[in-house]
């Protein structure tokens, strides 16, 4: 006579499974108005707008599906800035995103969809920038994008599906004047329809 031996049901799989789903349709615009005099140290300001933003960062096995739709609105950002007299350095960022999607994993699986559609009026990041007497760096930044995605993992098994689409018209304009800087100067402006990075790091020896 035989009899079953009693049996432990294995664990469930340890992982995650993230949904995302993001639908923007209402304007975004930030204005920074800022007037900056005789400041001994360092000097920094920013003007950020972002219509659909996405952040995950998992230590497991992970399902990623992100799906973000920006339609008919503004995505703007301006900084206006007149800054005089400062004994440090000077950081100015003028920065619009209408999908923005970043997910880092640290499995041994990990699968990621995204979808990303930018129907917006625009993103549009503008800087007018007057700065004079600045006793060390400057770094004035102006960025436009409409959708952007980055990935990495050290995954061993690592599926990435990434679709970009851009309607939207995309515009970054920096207008400056820099009178008496003490160190480096850096002046940027740049306009991105679509944009993707996907770090995969080996996991051999």
């Amino acid at each position: 006579m035989a009899y079953a031996a009693d049996t432990v049901p294995p664990p469930p799989p340890q992982g995650s499974d993230i949904l995302n789903g993001q639908v923007n349709l209402n304007s975004q615009s930030t204005t920074l108005n800022t007037n900056i005099l005789n400041v001994s140290g360092d000097v920094s300001g920013q003007a950020v707008t972002g219509g659909n933003v996405l952040s995950v960062v998992t230590m497991q096995n992970a399902n990623v599906t992100n799906n973000q739709y920006v339609s008919g609105v503004v995505v703007s950002s301006k900084v206006n800035a007149d800054i005089q007299n400062v004994g440090g350095g000077a950081s100015l960022v003028s920065q619009a995103i209408c999908n923005s999607a970043d997910v880092s994993t640290d499995p041994t699986t990990t699968n990621v969809y995204s979808n990303q559609e930018c129907d917006a009026k625009d993103p549009s990041a503008q800087m007018n920038a007057n700065l004079k007497n600045i006793g060390g760096d400057v770094s004035l930044a102006t960025t436009a994008v409409a959708n952007t995605f980055s990935e990495d993992s050290n995954a061993a098994n690592a599926a990435v599906q990434n679709y970009q689409v851009n309607k939207a018209g995309t515009f970054a304009t920096s207008n400056t004047t820099i009178t008496n800087a003490g160190g480096d100067v850096s002046v940027s402006a740049t306009a991105i329809g679509n944009n993707a990075q996907i770090v995969h790091y080996s996991t051999t020896p």
